[in-house]
């Protein structure tokens, strides 16, 4: 996407919609950018009523438009609410379908991917969705492939995020996508929230808050991320937190719902875009730099992470490409 485009994010907000969602949604992609300098955005709330009944009663949100609004959306986040047994409305569904047709993107933050299924959509698809649903979702929608494990699945077209936290994964991961690594960096610093967890990572994890001050990774963390440009291997991740292997992997698998290898690889990945944004153009300097060794790793790393090689990856979100018009 063209870095100075106004591209249209609509939220629709259904009857007993979950606020916590649409606050997610308006920090991401409705809050001015002061520390950018540019809106990323144009973005709308819209609803079926005048009057909308917030989820169990909290308020009513009035003054937003009609569902005329979704015509004009080019990213489309569809509404949640913790009743999941409650069909939508028609015209919600009709709404989402047209978008869908139309070739807008489509967003479902955790029980939205009940949205999205029931609009028919997602057939034939992959989708998440919070996990104390997992089974009543494919009872309903079995054309649909559930992903219960994952914090949120991007099918391109069709992205959806499993419990309420994990929509602040995804808008990342969407203004990541739109805009780079350094500006989603930007907004997360913003948001006082990590800039990059990776959407195959769990939904649960066995411990989120460490029982004992010294069990934090937070120290090997930082220690590893100022020396990604090292020899850096999960024995030596250990060797620094003084625990074996074993017992680093599982401190991984409970706090951050990954391996140290793939947190390793995704930080060197998030460091190699960072550079190539802000103006180095000797791919094979990139690649010593974040310890990703040559060009030809740093290629096929990329590509799989991102879908777009070095060059590709330079020429939409490099310095020339962010300072055009």
């Amino acid at each position: 996407m063209s870095q100075e485009s106004s591209h249209r994010v609509v939220v629709i907000v259904d009857e007993n919609s979950n606020p916590f969602e649409l606050g997610c949604a308006t920090e991401i992609f409705g809050l001015h950018r002061p520390e950018i300098g540019r809106d990323l955005y144009d973005f709308r709330l819209c609803s079926p009523e005048p009057h909308t009944l917030m989820r169990d009663g909290f308020f009513t949100l009035t003054g937003v438009a009609d569902l005329d609004a979704t015509d004009t959306a080019d990213t489309l986040i569809v509404p949640n609410r913790p009743n999941v047994e409650a069909p939508r409305r028609p015209a919600v569904l009709d709404a989402i379908r047209r978008a869908h047709t139309r070739g807008t993107r489509l967003v479902g933050f955790c029980s939205g991917a009940f949205t999205l299924a029931e609009a028919g959509v997602l057939d034939g698809r992959r989708a998440t969705a919070h996990w104390q649903w997992a089974e009543d979702f494919r009872t309903r929608f079995p054309a649909v492939t559930l992903e219960p494990d994952v914090l949120f699945v991007d099918n391109g077209d069709i992205l959806t995020s499993a419990g309420s936290a994990a929509a602040l994964d995804l808008g990342l991961h969407i203004v990541r996508r739109d805009h780079g690594a350094e500006i989603a960096s930007s907004v997360s610093r913003r948001l006082v929230f990590a800039a990059h967890r990776d959407g195959g990572q769990r939904q649960f994890v066995e411990r989120p808050v460490p029982d004992l001050p010294d069990e934090s990774l937070a120290p090997v963390l930082a220690w590893a991320q100022q020396r990604l440009d090292t020899t850096l291997t999960v024995t030596s991740l250990a060797t620094h937190a003084a625990v074996s292997p074993a017992t680093l992997h599982r401190r991984f698998q409970a706090q951050l719902g990954t391996t140290p290898l793939a947190w390793l690889t995704a930080e060197r990945i998030t460091l190699a875009r960072r550079l190539i944004e802000l103006g180095e153009s000797r791919f094979d300097v990139v690649a010593r730099r974040t310890g990703l060794g040559t060009a030809a790793n740093l290629r096929a790393l990329m590509r799989r992470e991102t879908g777009l090689t070095p060059s590709a990856y330079r020429r939409r979100f490099g310095l020339s490409s962010t300072r055009a018009g």
